[in-house]
């Protein structure tokens, strides 16, 4: 990643602050300044990676607040207002699910939501929900009495702090955002994709650092060496792909030549991989001692392990697939028609 400034890291994010005060304090100070996808894309997934780096649920956080300023901005043409804090609460299981209905008086939400990170932390955020026209997005204001955060339905150690409740809505009046699968349905939700890939890179460095720390001492054998080195060129590999993405992305923002997709699912595959190896060779190099001893690094490896879980593993990696074979099909019929073109000429 880019080694210029990056938003974020001054002296003031010490993790002796709770994540609550961090998020808030990025999102009162720093967080309007970070780029939006398709203007200088790389130095956002920078931020994003570099907050991954600090802390991975402060990182989901801000990921979500600046998620969620990218679709207001993309959709709608608003902006989050000041002291506002934004989630993006989309999850889509089968059960539970979130319902919009509609009346005079507008429109409203009912059901529950899961994994809403900054349940009890947030001011507003984004929800999708099934309404009778289709799937829509809304934006909400979480102080009305009818959202109720769930207790411990986030029992988990791995990013604990991202306060990634399931909530309830009884009746909450909703603002929608852009018509049916406008949230799903533009370039920005698969540059998002992206964003998040670079959390998860982020959290890898993080892992990564005893082992890096270990070598500057001279406290390396050659069997953890050789395990650094083998970290270091997926961290590196991944960080130029991380780039070249924010690159391609500012280079076509529309997404006119219908690469977002194809993007997207590498560039998270990637780096799902990279931070699979590199939680291996980490522990295969240092062995428990920073598991049981460091605070900061076991809460790394347990807040990365269930963040690269958004990624879904072999789902993916065949949704990939098919995207490649479907394009190249496309392509050869392209190609097919046009020489039939040329040869009638």
């Amino acid at each position: 990643m880019t080694s210029a400034h990056v938003v974020g890291s001054d002296a003031s994010f010490a993790r002796e602050a709770s994540v609550d005060e961090l998020f808030a304090a990025f999102v009162d100070r720093e967080a309007a300044d970070v780029p939006l996808p398709g203007s200088s894309t790389a130095q956002r997934f920078a931020v994003l990676a570099s907050l991954g780096r600090r802390d991975l649920s402060l990182a989901r956080l801000a990921e979500g607040h600046l998620d969620a300023a990218a679709i207001l901005h993309e959709v709608a043409g608003l902006q989050p207002g000041a002291g506002e804090r934004w989630g993006v609460w989309a999850a889509r299981p089968p059960q539970p699910v979130v319902r919009a209905g509609r009346s005079v008086a507008g429109w409203s939400l009912t059901g529950v939501k899961p994994y809403c990170s900054g349940a009890r932390t947030c001011t507003h955020a984004l929800v999708s929900a099934e309404a009778d026209d289709g799937y829509r997005l809304f934006s909400v204001s979480l102080d009305h009495p009818g959202v109720v955060p769930v207790p411990g339905t986030w029992p988990a150690v791995g990013m604990a702090d991202s306060d990634s409740l399931d909530v309830s809505f009884a009746d909450v009046p909703a603002q929608p955002v852009g018509g049916p699968e406008a949230y799903l349905d533009r370039p920005g939700f698969l540059h998002g994709g992206v964003g998040v890939a670079a959390c998860w890179l982020g959290g890898a460095h993080a892992v990564a650092a005893p082992l890096y720390e270990r070598s500057a001492a001279g406290h390396l054998n050659d069997h953890a060496a050789a395990h650094l080195g083998a970290v270091d060129i997926l961290l590196h590999a991944a960080d130029t792909v991380m780039s070249q993405a924010g690159q391609d992305i500012d280079a076509d923002p529309d997404d006119e030549h219908r690469q977002a997709k194809v993007r997207g699912l590498r560039t998270r595959a990637l780096v799902e991989k990279v931070c699979t190896e590199v939680l291996g060779h980490v522990g295969r190099a240092t062995g428990a001692g920073p598991l049981c001893h460091d605070e900061r690094h076991a809460r790394a490896v347990a807040d990365l392990t269930v963040y690269i879980r958004q990624h879904h593993a072999e789902a993916n990696l065949a949704e990939l697939g098919r995207t490649i074979g479907q394009e190249s099909q496309e392509s050869q019929e392209s190609q097919g028609g046009q020489g039939s073109k040329e040869a009638g000429r």
